[in-house]
């Protein structure tokens, strides 16, 4: 099913968790750049 634009009332939006088995940030953050996952760089 195609959504028709003119017919949206407002924007919704998603809430996803992700659970890894990293043992720390840097570990899971090095996974999900490897899976695709966009981060801004500070």
């Amino acid at each position: 099913h195609e959504i028709d634009q003119d017919k949206i009332d407002r924007v919704r939006g998603m809430d996803i968790t992700v659970v890894t088995t990293a043992t720390n940030d840097d570990e899971g953050r090095a996974l999900l750049r490897h899976l695709g996952f966009p981060f801004k760089e500070n």
